[in-house]
């Protein structure tokens, strides 16, 4: 049934202010993340009107860095006078909580949006915002500038049969100072909505390179969860489960690998819940019941055994979880709807899996062996990394942990976790000079010798059998795998801290790989970081500087005219006080913090760069590196 939608259905909830002073509270940032937080709301309004039936289209266009046009087929947006006394386009793109999403006659069943403050704040950090409004047969349109201010009022252009809406804005340079649209990553998101959305078309054009992406997806998750594996070994066909509980349409697809990581990605109306939420408990709890059910049943399991834990279950598991919730029963935790609150989502989810799951595992019974099999290997791993976790603990047999460490880590003197840092040297070379340059209060330093194995292939055991990765297992003192706890950790901050060369930033990748596969919390804790050694040293006369790239030594060249210029090629060549200075010292240093924006991305980066497909990697670097060498290293 079409419910009407009109001047009528839009409320407003208060006015617009303070926006541009603290984005932050609005979009989570002004960084990269906050900047491409402003597409997805205005994309999130045209997929609102696609999940609720109207439109089966919608097209991004990125025109240049920071300007993006959207466009969608929906009901488009009214533009009669508001009981406000202005335009309804004005409120909703003025004001804030103005939307159609707040009326029962808005016709929104379910939404997605910022409700209402999408919008407004879009145009609040904008430059300039054009908007195209096809309503009620009649097309219009208006311009703001200078965040927010009209430039041009409302104009009506006649009649037309189309419907719709076109959103065009350039996001303010002097908000997000440094910072661009990334196409890949609009693409990404196009790509993943396409999956959700399966009855939708989507489009993505970049006018810069005039390239032309189409997405859309038949079979949509189990699509999905087939793209997330698609660099590695799967064990069997992605499974699909979905239905209706308490007026919440639930759907699941999962897929198990011959991996060691669980990938569970969560959405709700389309919005990615990135920190989870009751769904995503509720998915969990469901298929740990069936698993240990069925092991139980089948005599896998004695009644002297435990049951497997969650984690021994979700161990090579990727798994996409999709529901779509009506509006009044919809809850989230935070502005920016990163986790699901929605207590009937738990019940619901669950319900689902283990109905549906349950019946799977009892008519594919050989694969259902095969995975129970799986699952008490993985429980074996765990409970060996978890005596190491014990004994790296503090009056927990600290004797290993010693051993372990002995004539490798110059441990910092302070014990307060808040503040002690770990910085993670290449060579032992470049270990001494750090040892002598560091502040020994707070800084610790554990000196690797050569490259770390590549954990993108290995299991639990594999990893506590390595003497580097060990170390860092016992030096942190938080567990490793399904038993990290990133509370324990010993450290604020670890620091990668290797050459500038292809072997240093091999060993950055060896070790983010590490990180990522094995202690995931640590990096989402921003916990990880890369420290910034100079490339050059300039010198003239009595003065000189230091250059961190080419651009800035090409800078200090113009500034310095009579100069002789040293080149790093590794830290071992930096005597420990100018270590301390250009690197270590937090007053003067530069870090890069490691961080997950997209799991979808990363782990499909990760899969394919470190896994064991040798031939798409090669497809990837020969699409992607420029071998062109600068004029410095020729």
């Amino acid at each position: 049934m079409t419910q009407s939608y009109n001047e009528s259905s839009i409320q407003i909830l208060e006015g617009l202010s303070a926006v541009r002073k603290r984005p932050g509270m609005y979009i989570g940032s002004s960084d990269h993340r906050g900047l491409h937080h402003l597409v997805w709301e205005i994309l999130d309004n045209a997929i609102d009107e696609a999940l609720n039936g109207y439109g089966q289209f919608i097209k991004v266009t990125l025109i240049d860095e920071r300007t993006i046009r959207i466009e969608d087929e929906g009901r488009g947006m009214p533009t009669g006078k508001h009981s406000s006394g202005v335009s309804t386009l004005e409120v909703i793109f003025t004001k804030l909580h103005a939307g159609g999403k707040f009326s029962s006659t808005g016709g929104y069943k379910t939404s997605g949006g910022l409700h209402g403050v999408g919008a407004s704040v879009v145009n609040a950090l904008s430059s300039w915002l054009e908007v195209t409004s096809f309503h009620g047969g009649v097309m219009s349109s208006m311009r703001f500038e200078k965040g927010g201010s009209i430039a041009k009022p409302l104009q009506n252009f006649g009649k037309t049969t189309k419907k719709g809406s076109i959103v065009t804005f350039s996001a303010d340079p002097l908000i997000f100072t440094n910072h661009v649209f990334n196409a890949e990553t609009i693409a990404s998101r196009l790509k993943e909505s396409a999956y959700l959305l399966d009855h939708v078309t989507f489009m993505f054009v970049d006018e810069r390179n005039k390239k032309t992406e189409t997405f859309k997806f038949e079979h949509g998750l189990k699509q999905f969860v087939m793209d997330m594996n698609e660099d590695l070994e799967t064990l069997h066909e992605p499974i699909a489960l979905s239905g209706m509980v308490n007026d919440i349409e639930v759907n699941v697809s999962l897929q198990y690998n011959g991996g060691y990581g669980e990938n569970i990605i969560s959405f709700v109306n389309m919005v990615k819940t990135k920190d989870g939420g009751t769904h995503e408990v509720g998915f969990k709890s469901g298929l740990t019941k069936v698993v240990n059910d069925f092991a139980r049943k089948n005599g896998f399991l004695k009644d002297k055994d435990k049951n497997f834990e969650g984690v021994d279950i979700r161990e090579g598991c990727t798994a996409i979880i999709s529901l779509k919730i009506s509006e009044n029963l919809l809850q989230f935790e935070g502005q920016t709807k990163s986790k699901l609150g929605t207590e009937k989502a738990k019940s619901a989810t669950e319900n689902i899996v283990i109905e549906q799951l349950t019946y799977y595992f009892e008519e594919e019974r050989t694969l259902a062996n095969d995975l129970v099999k799986r699952f008490a290997k993985a429980a074996s791993a765990r409970e060996a990394a978890r005596k190491a976790r014990d004994e790296a603990r503090q009056g927990k047999n600290a004797k290993s942990s010693s051993r372990a460490l002995a004539g490798k880590l110059s441990p910092a003197q302070s014990k307060d976790k808040k503040r002690n840092e770990l910085f993670l040297v290449e060579g032992d070379s470049a270990g001494g000079s750090a040892k002598q340059g560091r502040d020994s209060k707070f800084q610790a330093i554990l000196p690797l010798r050569g490259k770390v194995m590549n954990t993108e292939k290995a299991s639990v055991s594999d990893v506590m059998k390595n003497e580097e990765l060990s170390s860092i297992i016992y030096a942190l003192g938080a567990g490793v795998g399904s038993d990290f706890d990133v509370s324990d950790c010993a450290y604020d901050k670890v620091i990668i801290m290797t050459d500038a060369d292809t072997d240093g930033a091999h060993i950055q990748i060896l070790l983010l790989t590490f990180f990522y596969r094995y202690m995931r919390p640590l990096i989402e804790a921003n916990k990880v970081f890369l420290a910034c050694p100079p490339l050059y040293k300039i010198t003239s006369g009595k003065e000189g500087a230091y250059a961190y790239d080419d651009q800035e030594l090409i800078e200090l060249r113009s500034k310095y005219k009579h100069s002789t210029i040293q080149r790093y090629k590794g830290l071992g060549e930096m005597n420990a006080d100018q270590l301390w200075d250009t690197t270590m010292d937090p007053k003067t240093r530069n870090l890069l913090v490691v961080t997950i924006d997209d799991a979808f991305i990363a782990n499909k980066k990760v899969s394919l760069l470190m896994g064991d497909k040798a031939h798409l990697r090669r497809e990837w670097i020969n699409d992607h590196v420029s071998f062109t060498l600068s004029e410095e290293e020729v």
